[in-house]
């Protein structure tokens, strides 16, 4: 997908000018001691002029966004208002002479945020993928389309119905920018809003990803269309001639630069850094770049842009670029751009001519609600609730950092006029003040719950239905203990598994998210770098066949947000257990080799809104020394039932396994003191209920399953760490319910020393380092359904 782009950048026009002026320049003050009676002195020279304005912009930006983001102001949205703020705190003559200094015709301001835009276009174009532009479904082609022709219908109607007699052409000319501008749907600026929404990988954010990308790449081919008509009337040849140096710039950047990047990217060891070399090299020729296309009379923003796209996106060599970079960019000369771009709006001559703001008033509400309604109803058209369709509009009529760029542009070559220049101003700083405010109100994801009415769990499961398991893999060393724990689950003929696997990658160095469907065998390009870690389960399929059906997929998304694209999966597939890798590894003489305290908060997102029971595994080796997949050799699990939902549901995946000829399962009632009494809850009853079958069978059955069944008395906490410390090491698995909240006298005084609370008490106490063991914990929680009273 394409960004569309402003009109060639001109820092000065052709003219003549006279000026006197020192050689060599004046960069480095010698401090304030310079000139002892006039300190100011130090602000005549280059750079600590700049640094003042940099200091000044940095100050008052931080300020305003720290008191506006309490009632959701953007950042963007923050930085102009401190544009508009800081104008009267200067006077005319004070503002001019800080903001607007020059230095041999060239404002130096401009220079420094110009370089920063330049560098964030090139950012832009790394974070995109121009593929998904050609991936998009008819909903997203005809939303993209009708989201750019109905503003310019509707901009042109009006134009024609308030149009005065004996109008100027330049008057033409700035209505006709602006309808262009109106119309514009932009990636980027979409992308951005999303992600400070949060709504980035949720369905409305990904549908309105894939229609800017088509409004997007439509515009630029519009104003291509435009541009060239315009100057091949008066030189055909020049048209021609720029036009084929772009196709040969553009064939340069994507049939020599991206080959030679990925060549750099296959001499970077997996998961590995890219050389700084490489880094500074491709930074290097994207400014190259950019200062061609300058010399060719181009805007140095194509050719930054255009060689942004060229880089492969994500990681290592994208990510790493952003990663080193965009703080950089967007933190310093972004939002120097913006404030200034913003502080040269006069109010004053806009507010002088009424005509002029009658006329901006009723241009600025037609386009926008010419964008909003057509995109509203096709949405809603497609089964789309009407809030989400609502909202959906308003992120599509979102205005950004690129419109800002196109206006300031024009103003620079002096094609607007000053009272166009400020209505403009201010319809995009009104359009990203309401936008995201009126988008929260309609579309809260975090009011969403994953909860679901029906009961999706394994004790409410028949005895003859398939269980469907998510099982979700970070790394491939998640890949070997999932997939034991997977075959523990004794799939059969009547009760088969179906498994989908989610890997789970970090979005970085894009700006969209991806989710890859695989395929057994697959072979495609698209999806061979992901497909590494799917391709153990494909053959867990081949060894269990007509047991095993699994499907395979990879979301990238922001860690943040991962939860949602998890939740989501099993909520759609109907899951009954997700199985989640904990977020500890051990290396193989027992210590503790990585922590991920990422993988934590998601654990701990999804454990609060998953839609079915989960299961958290921690693998500590002794499950992948102990068996192997089909192997004949037996296999001993631990369950200590101390009582409750989560208990019981993580009992009956014991039972489960234990029907696995190869299984050896001893089941540990762990009873307290005080329940020896007559005194009988509820709890107690369904414990009863759900223990019968195991202490009837204890011992080696008839049917294969090998349970045995203990009993065991406690009266304090001490005593529980006592009986942990004492069964650890007798069992390859252990199974424990997380009880995460629950008080029991068995567990006096623990939950204050508990380390993990996504694990609950009990599995805490299994997962501590102070426990000399290397026995594997499964801790389950069962499904929280939604209570209908």
């Amino acid at each position: 997908m394409a960004e569309s782009l402003p009109p060639q950048y001109l820092l000065y026009e052709n003219a003549t000018y006279e000026f006197c002026f020192v050689l060599p320049s004046k960069v480095n003050s010698a401090g304030i001691r310079e000139n002892a009676t006039d300190p100011s002195m130090i602000f005549s020279y280059s750079l600590p002029f700049l640094e003042l304005q940099f200091v000044m912009i940095f100050l008052v930006n931080h300020l305003v966004y720290t008191i506006l983001r309490s009632i959701g102001i953007t950042l963007f949205a923050s930085q102009m208002f401190s544009g508009f703020i800081m104008v009267p705190i200067f006077k005319q003559e004070q503002m001019e002479r800080i903001f607007q200094h020059q230095e041999l015709g060239i404002q130096i301001m401009d220079t420094a945020s110009l370089f920063g835009f330049t560098l964030f276009f090139f950012l832009t174009g790394v974070k995109m993928d121009i593929k998904s532009a050609f991936r998009t479904t008819k909903r997203s082609l005809g939303i993209g389309i009708v989201s750019l022709l109905s503003p310019i219908l509707v901009g042109g109607a009006v134009q024609v119905t308030l149009r005065q007699p004996n109008e100027p052409e330049h008057v033409r000319t700035e209505r006709l920018i602006g309808t262009l501008i109106e119309a514009l749907t932009s990636f980027s600026v979409i992308a951005c809003l999303l992600a400070e929404l949060k709504i980035l990988n949720t369905e409305l954010g990904r549908l309105a990803l894939s229609s800017a990308a088509v409004g997007d790449l439509s515009t630029l081919f519009l104003v291509r269309i435009i541009t060239f008509s315009r100057h091949f009337a008066s030189s055909p040849l020049l048209v021609l001639v720029r036009g084929v140096t772009m196709c040969c710039f553009v064939a340069l950047l994507f049939f020599v630069f991206r080959p030679l990047m990925y060549w750099v990217i296959k001499r970077t060891p997996n998961g590995g850094p890219i050389a700084e070399v490489y880094i500074t090299t491709t930074m290097m020729v994207a400014i190259g770049c950019a200062v061609l296309t300058h010399w060719t009379d181009r805007s140095p923003l194509i050719g930054a842009f255009l060689f942004g796209l060229a880089v492969p996106d994500g990681p290592p060599l994208g990510s790493a670029l952003i990663d080193k970079f965009e703080c950089f960019t967007n933190g310093l000369f972004l939002s120097v751009y913006v404030t200034s771009s913003t502080m040269r709006v006069r109010l004053q001559n806009w507010l002088s001519d009424p005509s002029h703001v009658k006329f901006s008033i009723i241009f600025a509400i037609a386009t926008f609600f010419a964008k909003l309604i057509p995109c509203c109803i096709g949405s809603f058209l497609n089964f789309m609730p009407f809030r989400d369709a609502l909202a959906f509009g308003l992120i599509m009529s979102s205005k950004g950092i690129v419109q800002l760029s196109h206006i300031c542009t024009f103003r620079d070559n002096k094609i607007i006029s000053q009272k166009v220049f400020t209505a403009m101003i201010f319809c995009i700083l009104a359009n990203v003040t309401i936008v995201p405010l009126l988008v929260r109100f309609l579309y809260d994801p975090n009011s969403r719950k994953y909860g679901s009415y029906e009961t999706r769990n394994l004790m409410h499961l028949k005895p003859d239905a398939e269980l469907r398991v998510l099982a979700c893999v970070h790394t491939p060393d998640n890949v070997p203990a999932m997939i034991y724990l997977l075959d523990l689950s004794c799939p059969t003929k009547e009760s088969p598994n179906l498994v989908y696997v989610l890997h789970l990658i970090e979005l970085r160095g894009r700006n969209s998210p991806v989710f890859i469907a695989h395929h057994n065998r697959e072979t495609s390009t698209a999806a061979s770098s992901f497909f590494e870690n799917i391709i153990p389960f494909y053959e867990y399929e081949g060894n269990n066949w007509d047991l095993v059906t699994v499907n395979a997929f990879t979301t990238i998304t922001p860690l943040k947000l991962m939860h949602d694209d998890i939740c989501t999966m099993a909520l759609d597939k109907k899951t009954s257990f997700i199985i989640l890798p904990f977020h500890r590894k051990w290396s193989i003489d027992g210590s503790l080799e990585e922590e991920n305290n990422m993988v934590k908060n998601l654990n701990c997102n999804i454990l609060d809104q998953a839609p079915c029971s989960i299961g958290i595994l921690i693998d500590r080796g002794r499950i992948q020394k102990s068996m192997k997949p089909s192997s004949s050799s037996s296999f001993s699990i631990g369950m200590l039932f101390l009582g409750g939902n989560d208990d019981r549901e993580a009992l009956v995946l014991a039972k489960r396994m234990a029907r696995d000829p190869r299984v050896k399962l001893t089941v540990i009632h762990l009873i307290a003191y005080q329940d020896c009494k007559d005194v009988v809850y509820w709890d107690t009853v369904l414990d009863i209920e759900m223990l019968k079958d195991v202490k009837q069978n204890n011992g080696v059955l008839g049917n294969g399953c090998d349970i045995k069944y203990v009993e065991e008395v406690s009266n304090s906490g001490a005593q529980t760490i006592k009986l942990i410390r004492s069964i650890a090491n007798g069992y390859d698995l252990m199974i424990v319910g997380r009880r995460y909240g629950v008080e029991s006298i068995l567990l006096t005084g623990l939950s204050e020393w508990s380390e993990f609370p996504d694990l609950g008490v009990v599995g805490d106490l299994f997962a501590s380092m102070d426990l000399d063991s290397r026995v594997s914990i499964l801790v389950v929680q069962q499904q929280k359904c939604i209570n209908v009273n």
